[in-house]
Order: C-alpha cells, then sequence, then structure tokens
C-alpha cells in the first residue's frame, strides 16, 4: 500500500512538472533589431465617430527577452496619421512574453505604455497595457479582443506579423 502511495505522489508530480513545462514563462528572441510587416491596428477614439483601422509597422529592440517598439508608422485614412504616439520613442511600448505552450505554440504577453494623442478633435488615450498573443508558426502578434484605454478609447484589435521573432 505504501508503495502504491508513492507511485500515485510521484506520478501527480511529474504530470504537474510536465504540463507546467508545457505553458511556463517565455522570452522573446533573438536579440537585436526588429521591424513588423504591414498589419492592422483597429482603434476607437474621441475624435471619431466609428472605429479607425490603420495599417501599421512596428520597430523596435529586443534585449534580454523583452522587445521595445520605438517606432510605429501609420498610414491609412487621414485621422491615422495625426495622433502622437505616447512613449513612442523613448522609452516605447515594451513588449514582455508572459507564456508560451510548446504544443500549440501559442504564447501570451502584454504590451505596456499604449497610449496616443490628438490634439483635434481632442483624444488623449492611454497609457495602458494590452493583453496580446502570439502565434509561433504564423509569427503573428494579436490582440485579445477589444481593451479599453483611459480616455474613453479602446484597441479593437492588432494584428501584426513579426517574420524575425520568435518565442521560447
Amino acid at each position: 500500500m505504501k508503495s502504491f502511495k508513492t507511485l500515485v505522489c510521484v506520478s501527480s508530480f511529474a504530470l504537474c512538472f510536465g504540463a507546467a513545462s508545457m505553458a511556463s514563462a517565455a522570452s522573446i528572441t533573438p536579440n537585436g533589431a526588429f521591424t513588423t510587416d504591414s498589419g492592422t491596428i483597429v482603434v476607437k477614439t474621441p475624435s471619431a465617430p466609428n472605429d479607425i483601422t490603420c495599417n501599421v509597422i512596428f520597430k523596435g529592440n529586443v534585449a534580454a527577452g523583452v522587445a521595445t517598439i520605438t517606432s510605429a508608422t501609420l498610414s491609412g485614412p487621414v485621422l491615422c496619421t495625426v495622433p502622437t504616439l505616447k512613449n513612442i520613442p523613448s522609452p516605447g511600448w515594451g513588449l514582455t512574453a508572459t507564456s508560451f505552450d510548446t504544443t500549440t505554440q501559442k504564447g501570451t504577453g502584454v504590451v505596456t505604455g499604449v497610449g496616443w494623442t490628438i490634439v483635434f478633435p481632442v483624444s488623449n488615450c492611454g497609457p495602458g497595457p494590452l493583453n496580446v498573443v502570439w502565434d509561433e508558426p504564423t509569427q503573428t502578434l494579436s490582440t485579445t479582443g477589444s481593451q479599453s484605454l483611459s480616455g474613453n478609447c479602446f484597441v479593437r484589435s492588432l494584428n501584426v506579423k513579426a517574420p524575425t521573432l520568435h518565442l521560447q
């Protein structure tokens, strides 16, 4: 009976350890500069009556497993060209990976410092965090649904490919 209890304990430990290793803390690689492919960001801001869809390209740097977005080029409708992005270029928007599941090849993370201002009509959005997901096979970073920022602003969606970045 004692050996059966020991077997159950050891098996439980192995199962828990294996599950924890499948979805664990993650880091972004490789170190150095990166540029995303053109993607889209959809925002809602008090400056416009409807959602605004903009094309976006991010540039930044990876160091010690964390990416910092220091440049964002927005294009599309005229309202895409008027915001001043908060924290860009410095200190940047920080992208930190929080988990990575080696089985599904998907991870989670957070982008901090996201925000923008528009002078007229006035909008003062964020800064705040965005929860994101990473799909390693397609190298795509996207938001986890519509997320609010202070100032009655929302990031409805973000979807960009980062072909040189990886999660591990």
